[in-house]
């Protein structure tokens, strides 16, 4: 289903397709998704609070402490008195996986039901998603064949053993089961983690959950998405005040608390702009330019790789979007849904 909304909240055009299965009557959990900057934020917080919700952020980025202008964390002002979840868990310098997410989010769901409260889905990171909806199977990924034949060649020129080496030191676990000597099985493990960016250990368990549970929901996913050019233009703006509002300041306070810039998050998208940036090696104009072009096709990949996740209802808004109108629009659907309509 595909709902094109004007800045004024009228549907001017509707393209229907049955997406939900009526055959369960599980309790319908809402997921609101879509690209960086497009919006999910301001259209999250009314939605949250008609539908007496509290938020559970499906964003990667969020659940790293210390870490607030560069992820566009939502202030306390922006939270709107909804609270939110599954932001500020970890520090920049420890590990946090897909498998963790679940874990925690599950758990949070069920506590926020326990309250007599609904559970409200927030964020753009397609895997933590998938983590939720299908509990995906990473282990039966395709094969990448210019990745494969990129580890083949670093274990000709390095050795397996330090390639294995590298593998301990991302996945230990994985490590220890696998032998240095069993080219297939480690070249395997190296292709799941750097194409999908998880542990290979975390991607085996999800399969064995995939295989032995059963998902205690059914979901309700809406997507929101805009015209590229305008959602760029957002992304540029948004960089832009990320600058102003002092992400160099935060940076600058993460290596005087110690980080040394490599950590996982600090090597991400945009923070290891800044961090080169902090440390003299790069001009403010070239961090800029990086960082809205390395962004903007960040978010393509976001909405390539959400596409793929069955049964979301799409809605294409403007510039000139009210939060409140497209909030009424999603809470509609919500409940049909629901009702099983």
């Amino acid at each position: 289903m595909i709902l094109y909304l004007a800045s004024q909240g009228h549907v001017i055009m509707v393209n229907l397709a049955s997406q939900i299965s009526m055959k369960t009557r599980k309790r319908k959990i809402p997921i609101l998704l879509g690209p960086t900057a497009v919006g999910k934020t301001a259209v999250s917080v009314p939605l949250a609070s008609k539908l007496n919700a509290e938020i559970i952020s499906a964003d990667s980025r969020l659940v790293y402490k210390h870490l607030d202008i560069g992820t566009a964390k939502p202030t306390i002002e922006e939270m709107g008195g909804i609270p939110h979840h599954m932001i500020n868990l970890v520090s920049p310098g420890d590990d946090f996986t897909v498998a963790d997410f679940k874990e925690l989010a599950y758990r949070k769901i069920n506590e926020i039901h326990g309250f007599g409260k609904e559970a409200l889905i927030v964020g753009g990171t397609g895997l933590y998603i998938r983590a939720l909806v299908d509990n995906p199977s990473f282990q039966h990924q395709p094969p990448v064949p210019e990745l494969r034949e990129r580890i083949l060649k670093e274990i000709e020129e390095k050795g397996s053993q330090a390639v294995h080496d590298e593998l301990a030191e991302i996945d230990g676990d994985a490590a220890e089961v696998i032998h240095p000597h069993n080219i297939p099985r480690l070249v395997r493990a190296i292709e799941v983690i750097r194409s999908t960016g998880i542990k290979f250990s975390d991607s085996v368990r999800l399969d064995r959950e995939r295989s032995s549970e059963e998902n205690p929901w059914d979901w309700v996913i809406v997507g929101l998405k805009m015209d590229r050019e305008l959602l760029y233009k957002r992304i540029n703006q948004r960089v832009k005040d990320m600058i102003d509002s002092g992400w160099e300041s935060e940076v600058g306070n993460l290596l005087a608390m110690g980080f040394a810039g490599d950590e996982k998050p600090l090597t991400g998208l945009g923070y290891r702009d800044i961090v080169l940036l902090v440390k003299g090696e790069t001009a403010m104009d070239e961090a800029i330019e990086r960082i809205r072009q390395d962004t903007r096709r960040f978010a393509k990949r976001q909405m390539t790789f959400t596409r793929k996740i069955p049964g979301i209802t799409w809605i294409e808004i403007d510039e000139g979007f009210d939060p409140d109108i497209i909030s009424d629009h999603i809470l509609k659907l919500v409940r049909q849904k629901t009702a099983g309509i």
